[in-house]
């Protein structure tokens, strides 16, 4: 884990500087990228490219409170699986009805972003792999939570956790999660993702499904002159 930060000019940036302490896994076969969409993409796009690995989306859908949305109370990814802020859920008096009506919107939703984004390619098979799980910056780490648990299942030899820039407590408290996590900045008083980046405009699905696309196309171009 590295102290200190700059401001990227934007994902595709960050992504570059992030693929720099990742070079060790470059040119591997055991080795998969995966994106946490939207904002994570851009960013894996670019690591992706660089080690010359496979790149596939996980998609984890923030739990809002009822009403008030933009607030998150945990994550939950494709399946179910699901972690819940407890201190959230109980200050604010979120019943159990309520919050498993949130999961079951956000698991439907989850699994429509995720086939609409991967036009049903066929996934990487990460067991017995190292699987880098990407985002553009780590807040409250709920989404990236939720995304280690489900990889576990998947069996993969390592799971590690990159992105540009995290909350320090955060990227300390996923080390008890991932077997490794690289946060390229940890800010002494990290207040939002958003902050630490001069365009941070919402990446769109479009943009999404183009990137996937073109990282699927150049791996099995590599495959095919091997």
């Amino acid at each position: 884990m590295r102290y200190g930060y700059s401001r990227y000019r934007d994902r595709r940036e960050a992504g570059r500087a992030l693929a720099e302490l990742l070079r060790r896994y470059a040119d591997r076969d055991d080795v998969v990228v995966y994106a946490l969409p939207r904002g994570g993409v851009p960013v894996a796009y670019e690591i992706a490219t660089a080690l010359h690995a496979p790149l596939d989306v996980f998609t984890v859908r923030k739990l809002g409170v009822p009403g008030h949305e933009e607030l998150a109370m945990g994550a939950v990814a494709p399946g179910g699986l699901y972690v819940m802020d407890e201190g959230i859920v109980n200050s604010l008096g979120v019943s159990a009805s309520e919050f498993g009506e949130v999961i079951r919107k956000e698991v439907a939703e989850a699994e429509r972003r995720d086939a609409a984004y991967r036009h049903h390619r066929p996934r990487p098979d990460v067991s017995g792999k190292i699987a880098i799980v990407v985002d553009d910056g780590l807040a409250t780490g709920s989404t990236m939570r939720v995304a280690v648990e489900s990889l576990r299942r998947m069996a993969p030899r390592q799971i590690i956790v990159a992105v540009p820039v995290g909350a320090l407590d955060t990227c300390e408290m996923l080390q008890e999660e991932a077997d490794k996590v690289i946060c390229a900045a940890t800010p002494e008083h990290f207040r939002a993702v958003g902050l630490y980046y001069e365009d941070f405009s919402q990446t769109t699905d479009e943009e999404v499904r183009d990137l996937l696309a073109h990282a699927f196309d150049a791996q099995a171009k590599r495959w095919s002159t091997r």
